[in-house]
C-alpha cells in the first residue's frame, strides 16, 4: 500500500469553499485555494451553485495533483443540507439552502409528521435547518420532480461520490439536528418512514472509511498518476471535535468558541436535555452521540466591541473586583434568537455612570456565566478545553474557572475542520499547545453568580 504523505481536504463551509493540501507527519498547510460560496436565487428556489462547485475542487486538485501533491483526499461540509439523486445519479432537484423560509402551510404540516425530541434529540429549528423539513418541503411543492429521486445522501457525502461513484451517508451529517437520526440507537429515525424515503437513503458508512479511488475517467483529469482514495467524510463542526477525542479520555468537555460558543460534553449523557433552550445531540466521528449546546458569543462579542469599543483586556482584570462588588451586571441576550435563555432581551444592571472598562468586566463575567448555564444544561463534567478565539482570553478563562470550580485550558493550534477531516485519513496532528487559566482570586463571585442567576429568572 502506498504511503500517504499528504492529504487534500475539500472543505466547504455555508459562506466560503476552500481546497488545501496538509502534510500528514505535522499537520502543516502546504497549499490553499479558496472561493466563495454563493447562493443562487430564484426558481424552484434558492440554492447551492454545485456546478461552480465542481470546477473549483476539479481544477484545484489538478493543480495540486502536479505541486504539492497528495495521496488521499477527505472531505468536510457545513450540515443541514441533503443532496437528491435521480436514477442516472445527476441531480434530481438544487441543493436547497437552509436558510430558505417554507410556507406557514408547509411548515405546520411538517410539524405532524416530525418525531419526538425523545426519540431523535434535534430541536425543531427555522428554516431548513432540521434537514427533514428540506425533504419534506421539496417532495410536498415539487411532487412531479421528487417523484424522479433514486437516492438521497447527506452533504459531504455528496462530494465523496462525485469523486468515487460510491453512494454513502454518515453518521456525524444525520446526527447534526436533521430529525432523520436517532443519536442514541445509531439509526434512522421513524421520520424517514413518514416520508416514505427509507429505501433512496444511501447506505451509512463511517466517517473513517475509504470509500473508493477517485473515479478513472475523472483521476485522468486530474492528473493523478495512481489511485488515490477518498474519504467517506464528516460534519464540520464534529470535525472541529475530532482531535480533542483522539487520546483523551472522558469525561471532558470541549467549548469551541467563534461566532457560536458550541459546547460539546463528551462522556455525557442525553437524558435532561431541554430542546427549548438550545440543547440537542450531536454524534461524534464514531458515532456516539454527545450532548451539545450553544449560544453566540461570538457575535455578542462583536456587537458589544461595536458598543464599548476595543476590549481592554488588560484592564479588565483590575476592574473586576469593583464590578462584583457593585452587582455591575449584563443580563442575556445581547444576541437574540439562540442560548440557553430564549425570549430574554439584554439588560445592563446598576451601570449608571459606568465607564467602558468596567462595562467590559461585566461583559466577560456574562460570557462565563453563559457558557456555565450551557455546560451545565449538557451536564458536562472533567475538564474544560476552550478552543477558538476566547481561548487567547486570559480573562474569560480565569472567570470561568473560578466559576465552575475545575480545571479550565485554553487551546491553541491546529484544530479546525480541514484538520479534522484529514484525521480521517491518518494525518498526525501536532499537540495544540495548552495553556492553563490563570487563578484568579475573585472575592464575591460566589454571590454574583448567585445574584445574576435570580436577575436573569426575573427578567
Amino acid at each position: 500500500m502506498t504511503e500517504t504523505r499528504r492529504i487534500a481536504v475539500l472543505d466547504i463551509g455555508k459562506t466560503n469553499a476552500k481546497v488545501l493540501v496538509l502534510d500528514c507527519a505535522t499537520g502543516e498547510e502546504l497549499d490553499v485555494r479558496r472561493r466563495s460560496n454563493k447562493v443562487v436565487p430564484g426558481e424552484p428556489y434558492p440554492h447551492y451553485d454545485i456546478d461552480a462547485l465542481w470546477h473549483f475542487f476539479c481544477e484545484t486538485l489538478a493543480q495540486f495533483s502536479a505541486a504539492p501533491g497528495f495521496d488521499a483526499i477527505s472531505i468536510t461540509t457545513h450540515g443541514a443540507s441533503g443532496v437528491l439523486l435521480d436514477e442516472a445519479g445527476g441531480l434530481a432537484m438544487p441543493v436547497l439552502d437552509y436558510e430558505y423560509e417554507y410556507s406557514e402551510e408547509i411548515r405546520a404540516a411538517y410539524a405532524t409528521l416530525r418525531p419526538s425530541f425523545s426519540e431523535t434529540f434535534s430541536p425543531a429549528l427555522s428554516g431548513g435547518l432540521n434537514l427533514g423539513a428540506q425533504i419534506h418541503f421539496q417532495k410536498t411543492a415539487f411532487p412531479a420532480e421528487f417523484a424522479k429521486v433514486r437516492t438521497i445522501l447527506t452533504y459531504p457525502q455528496y462530494w465523496a461520490y462525485r469523486l468515487t461513484g460510491v453512494a454513502a451517508n454518515e453518521a456525524t451529517s444525520l446526527g447534526c439536528h436533521t430529525d432523520l437520526w436517532q443519536p442514541g440507537q445509531g439509526a434512522f429515525s421513524s421520520l424517514v418512514d413518514r416520508l416514505g424515503i427509507r429505501d433512496k437513503m444511501a447506505p451509512v458508512r463511517s466517517a473513517f472509511d475509504a470509500l473508493g479511488p477517485v473515479r478513472p475517467t475523472l483521476a485522468a483529469e486530474l492528473g493523478l498518476q495512481k489511485p488515490v482514495p477518498v474519504y467517506c467524510g464528516i460534519h464540520d463542526s464534529n470535525a472541529s471535535l475530532l482531535p480533542h477525542l483522539v487520546g483523551r479520555e472522558a469525561p471532558f468537555a470541549v467549548v469551541s468558541t467563534g461566532t457560536w460558543v458550541i459546547n460539546f460534553a463528551v462522556g455525557g449523557d442525553l437524558q435532561h436535555l431541554d430542546p427549548a433552550r438550545d440543547a440537542l445531540a450531536n454524534v461524534d466521528a464514531y458515532g456516539r452521540a454527545v450532548p451539545s449546546s450553544r449560544f453566540m458569543g461570538g457575535r455578542e462579542f462583536e456587537l458589544l466591541t461595536a458598543e464599548l469599543g476595543p476590549y481592554p483586556a488588560d484592564a479588565v482584570r483590575e476592574a473586576l473586583p469593583d464590578v462584583i462588588q457593585s452587582r455591575l451586571m449584563l443580563l442575556p441576550n445581547v444576541a437574540e434568537g439562540s442560548g440557553p435563555f430564549p425570549g430574554r432581551k439584554r439588560r445592563w444592571v446598576n451601570a449608571d455612570g459606568q465607564g467602558e472598562i468596567k462595562r467590559w468586566a461585566a461583559a466577560i463575567l456574562y460570557l462565563a456565566l453563559m457558557t456555565e448555564a450551557c455546560l451545565d444544561l449538557i451536564g458536562a463534567d472533567g475538564p474544560v478545553l476552550v478552543e477558538g478565539p476566547f481561548a487567547a482570553n486570559a480573562a474569560y478563562l480565569a472567570v470561568l474557572q473560578a466559576v465552575l470550580g475545575r480545571s479550565v485550558i485554553g487551546l491553541s493550534g491546529s484544530t479546525g475542520t480541514s484538520q479534522g477531516a484529514a484525521l480521517l485519513a491518518g494525518i498526525r496532528l501536532l499537540p495544540a499547545t495548552s495553556k492553563p487559566a490563570e487563578v484568579w482570586a475573585l472575592e464575591g463571585l460566589a454571590a454574583y453568580r448567585t445574584a445574576w442567576k435570580t436577575a436573569v429568572q426575573e427578567s
